[in-house]
């Protein structure tokens, strides 16, 4: 049962994150973001799949569970991907002399 509901706290999560990425990309700024969240989101995913491998029984677990660390990645790539816009998006608004 737990498993289940970290499945659906992942997932959640990921279907999330591609429209936090389209919504980064359209708004070409970093008005209304946070680096230190995207940081610390960034991290916990870090933590989540560094918790899958340090597992007494990792690979007992690896052989019926593996599909949960690939939400745990796909999320990690989706936050990789936001802080690439935020840099992305610093730098324009530099280039138009936006004060954020």
């Amino acid at each position: 049962m737990s498993e289940l509901l970290e499945i659906i706290m992942v997932v959640s999560f990921g279907v999330s994150w591609p429209a936090n990425v389209l919504k980064s990309y359209k708004a070409r700024t970093t008005k209304g973001k946070s680096l230190m969240f995207l940081c610390l989101i960034e991290f916990g995913y870090v933590a989540g799949i560094a918790s899958k491998f340090v597992k007494p029984d990792f690979a007992e677990w690896f052989a019926h569970s593996w599909y949960v660390l690939i939400f745990y990645i796909l999320n990690f790539i989706m936050v990789g991907a936001d802080l690439i816009l935020y840099y992305r998006n610093k730098q324009l608004d530099k280039k138009n002399g936006v004060n954020v």
